[in-house]
């Protein structure tokens, strides 16, 4: 699985590139076929407290699942973006299973 990771109009500091990269590939323990990953991280204007934005992209044979969320930091938003993810990637294994 590879990951791309994209901080707009700031530096990504090491922690938070590992940080993203460990809660991502938690994924591949839900899903195994996951080809890539493009994350997005961005701090929004004159939204609150909450101006911290985190945008995944996962590309799955077949389709393409993403999540946008905010938070207060770039790791509360990353953890709301991959529990989405988690979710979306379990109903379509499900569906998945189904139609064999």
């Amino acid at each position: 699985m590879e990951v791309k990771l994209n901080a707009i109009d700031f530096s990504a500091d090491q922690n938070l590139i590992k940080f993203i990269n460990e809660r991502v590939e938690k994924l591949e323990t839900f899903f195994d076929k996951i080809i890539t990953v493009n994350a997005t991280l961005k701090t929004e204007e004159a939204v609150g407290k909450e101006n911290k934005q985190v945008e995944i992209e996962l590309s799955i044979p077949g389709k393409n699942i993403f999540a946008k969320k905010n938070g207060k930091s770039f790791e509360e938003a990353t953890d709301n973006a991959v529990e989405a993810l988690r979710r979306q990637l379990q109903k379509h294994k499900a569906k998945d299973s189904k139609v064999l």
